[in-house]
């Protein structure tokens, strides 16, 4: 979770950093973005650890240790001082701790640098662990899980159980918040021992963006000398157990509507070709939050079941409050999804009909040359929108690092292959990655014996609308009698108080 300080800072977009700033330097111990022409000073220190770290039954002690760093006392400032500190300056830092990586992101006005900068290195360099920060945002994690995202939040409940469903057994299944109870079983020591085991030199990688000159990085780099020099163990990459037919997770929520979220393990990523030629073909069938793309067209426009239909190749999480693609939750296992947003439980079987339905049509029939084309020329416009800021494209050029993706970058070489692709090529990749018959599907439901029922039965499941729409007749027709081929045995129920419990 990103929780900011505070910001009141104004952003550079993506236009005037092309003209200003060079790319990032790829060699050395810090990543360089200078943009002279920016007032201020972006900093990112990302730690080579994550959630995947968590020991067994100790599930969230990952990202308590990183919130015990941006969101408490160092040995030098209360929490409450620091914040004052900010306030004065419109200066903020935050972290974010995901599956692979932590990231203190922190910006501030170049004539606070001497100021904030002391207050950033504190924060990692000599956090305080007061027994006090610890026990109030251990509560915060706790009450996250029991309260929040299981009863405010339904939409990302289905995202969160969908990855626990797909990538159940491996390191990524749990959020990187953590469980109920691996919560409740840390102890301060716990985190201490953490903090000393991985936040170590040779795990640190410094970024800055910006209106920087040589004394900050170097400054940066001096910063590092005052972690301990030791090499945290490697985790081996997660590895899913291969998906046998189409089985369902169904979160029985009382008094809910229905969330949808489906999808399976896929091995692509940014840098590989052929995550270009996906993301096109990904851009057409379920582009984040635009409705020209063809699931919000067929479930959303057409239909007025929900709010959207979406799609996806790699992570986003917290899709529902943010616009374009999130940095810093690299990842070396990825997974296809699709994402139905909320909608009445009675059209959840039909809704879910729809979107496995136009997926099938996807892989089967591919993109059509005027499909490619229109896409292909919408995604090489709206990439620009990607990284409109300083810290967006610093946290691009510390993600390029994660995956190692040699000269200008990750969006470049997103520009560069969109020239490059063909329709045939599209077409190639989306059969090489993608399919129907074996997927994970996870619906947060308030009839979910009801839903068992139909998906068991497997009998059409008509749509009604409050007015009629005779132009949808014969493919609602189609959709409703559209074969899911679920087996009884494979839909399993769980009530949302059990899950993310252990």
């Amino acid at each position: 979770m990103m929780r900011i300080l505070t910001t009141i800072l104004l952003g550079f977009s993506l236009a005037t950093c092309l003209v200003s700033c060079d790319f990032p330097a790829k060699e050395g111990p810090t990543v360089q973005l200078p943009v002279p022409d920016d007032p201020t000073i972006t900093f990112k220190v990302w730690f080579k650890v994550g959630s995947q770290n968590d020991p067994a039954g100790k599930e969230g002690l990952a990202s308590l240790t990183g919130q015990m760093l941006a969101e408490a006392s160092t040995t030098e400032n209360s929490y409450e001082d620091i914040l004052e500190k900010l306030y004065p300056m419109a200066s903020s830092y935050g972290i974010r701790v995901d599956r692979e990586m932590t990231t203190i992101t922190g910006r501030t006005h170049k004539d606070n640098l001497e100021t904030f900068h002391g207050l950033l290195t504190d924060a990692y360099l000599r956090p305080a662990f007061k027994k006090g920060d610890f026990e109030r945002l251990k509560s915060n994690s706790i009450n996250y899980l029991e309260k929040v995202l299981r009863y405010a939040s339904d939409e990302e409940l289905g995202k969160a159980a969908l990855y626990d469903f797909v990538l159940g057994g491996t390191r990524y299944a749990h959020p990187s918040v953590g469980t109920v109870q691996g919560l409740k079983s840390i102890t301060l020591d716990d985190v201490k021992r953490f903090y000393s085991d991985h936040y170590t030199r040779e795990s640190a990688t410094v970024a800055v963006g910006g209106g920087f000159d040589e004394a900050v990085v170097a400054r940066c780099e001096k910063s590092l000398l005052n972690l301990p020099e030791s090499m945290p163990e490697a985790v081996a990459p997660p590895r899913p157990e291969a998906i046998q037919g189409r089985q369902v997770l169904l979160v029985s929520k009382p008094g809910a509507d229905a969330s949808i979220s489906f999808g399976f393990p896929i091995d692509v990523h940014r840098g590989d070709r052929d995550f270009y030629a996906l993301w096109l073909a990904n851009s057409w069938l379920g582009e984040h939050r635009n409705s020209a793309s063809h699931l919000y067209q067929v479930i959303r426009e057409a239909r007025g079941m929900n709010y959207g239909d979406y799609s996806y190749i790699e992570a986003f999480p917290q899709a529902g409050q943010r616009n374009m693609p999130p940095v810093n939750v690299a990842r070396r296992q990825q997974i296809f999804e699709v994402w139905i947003r909320t909608l009445p439980n009675k059209q959840a079987h039909f809704a879910l009909r729809a979107a496995v339905r136009e997926l099938q049509k996807l892989v089967d029939d591919g993109l059509t040359e005027e499909e490619f084309q229109l896409t292909r020329s919408f995604l090489k416009k709206y990439a620009l929108h990607f990284a409109e800021t300083t810290t967006a494209r610093l946290g691009y050029a510390v993600d390029d690092r994660f995956y190692g993706i040699d000269g200008p970058g990750h969006l470049a070489r997103f520009q560069q292959v969109m020239d490059e692709l063909t329709a045939e090529e599209v077409n190639a990749t989306i059969k090489k990655h993608l399919q129907y018959d074996n997927l994970k599907i996870a619906m947060v439901t308030g009839e979910a014996e009801k839903l068992k029922q139909a998906l068991e039965s497997d009998a059409p499941s008509p749509m009604t609308y409050a007015s009629e729409k005779p132009n949808l007749l014969q493919e609602d027709e189609a959709i409703a009698a559209y074969a899911l081929n679920i087996k009884a045995e494979k839909i399993r129920t769980i009530p949302v108080e059990e899950i993310f419990e252990k």
